[in-house]
């Protein structure tokens, strides 16, 4: 049965591909996995219907057959488990695997999404300069521990998986600011996550939908 997810009918990340529903685009490319989209406009989200379904009127949500899934990473996880390619055979590489998901939503992210909001809704307040210093370092802090462990491997484990696919749809959050650039071996992680062809299939998907346009390579 071909899964339905819901996106933004007019994204606020203006087809830069950081809006959540693109985790789950891309780890559907990657299983080779058909699916549609529904768009949603922000009234669209407030409605009763779509918190019967998404408890916290968030994108994206997940709806296969009676099954309705909420949480990117929820979601995510649910495509992996499915499709092999995703996640390592071995049962611990598996278990290590799926914990970067976490920590991917859980460690590294809370940091990067509280200084970017910061950013974009702070800035007009008389401390926001000293706010910005105190919220950096507790990004820098989380790339200089996943900087230490990457090292200069390719992937987490020995083959891409889903937990590289959370931890790079989270980096590129980072992705305009000078922080990422910082740590040279983050940067070309993230540049190989970019260049694989179900992300950039993903991304033409989500970037065509709020500009009509097929990107530029």
């Amino acid at each position: 049965m071909t899964p339905t997810i819901t996106a933004f009918a007019h994204s606020p990340d203006g087809g830069r591909g950081l809006a959540r529903d693109m985790r789950v685009r891309w780890a559907l490319e990657e299983a080779g996995q058909p699916y549609s989209v529904r768009y949603l406009s922000f009234a669209d989200l407030k409605e009763p219907g779509y918190y019967a379904q998404h408890p916290f009127g968030q994108i994206p949500s997940y709806e296969e057959g009676d099954l309705v899934l909420f949480e990117s990473g929820a979601i995510v996880l649910h495509i992996a488990q499915q499709h092999a390619q995703l996640l390592p055979e071995d049962p611990n590489a598996r278990a290590r695997g799926i914990a970067w998901m976490f920590a991917a939503l859980n460690s590294i992210e809370p940091p990067i999404w509280e200084w970017t909001m910061a950013t974009v809704l702070e800035s007009d307040q008389s401390w926001y300069e000293q706010r910005q210093h105190i919220l950096q370092e507790r990004v820098r802090a989380r790339l200089e521990q996943f900087s230490r462990r990457l090292g200069q491997a390719d992937w987490i484990e020995d083959q891409f998986s889903v937990s590289d696919l959370l931890v790079i749809t989270v980096l590129r959050i980072l992705k305009e600011s000078t922080l990422l650039a910082e740590y040279p071996n983050l940067s070309a992680y993230v540049a190989r996550g970019e260049a694989r062809p179900a992300f950039k299939r993903a991304f033409a998907a989500q970037f065509a939908a709020f500009t009509g346009q097929v990107p530029a390579d």
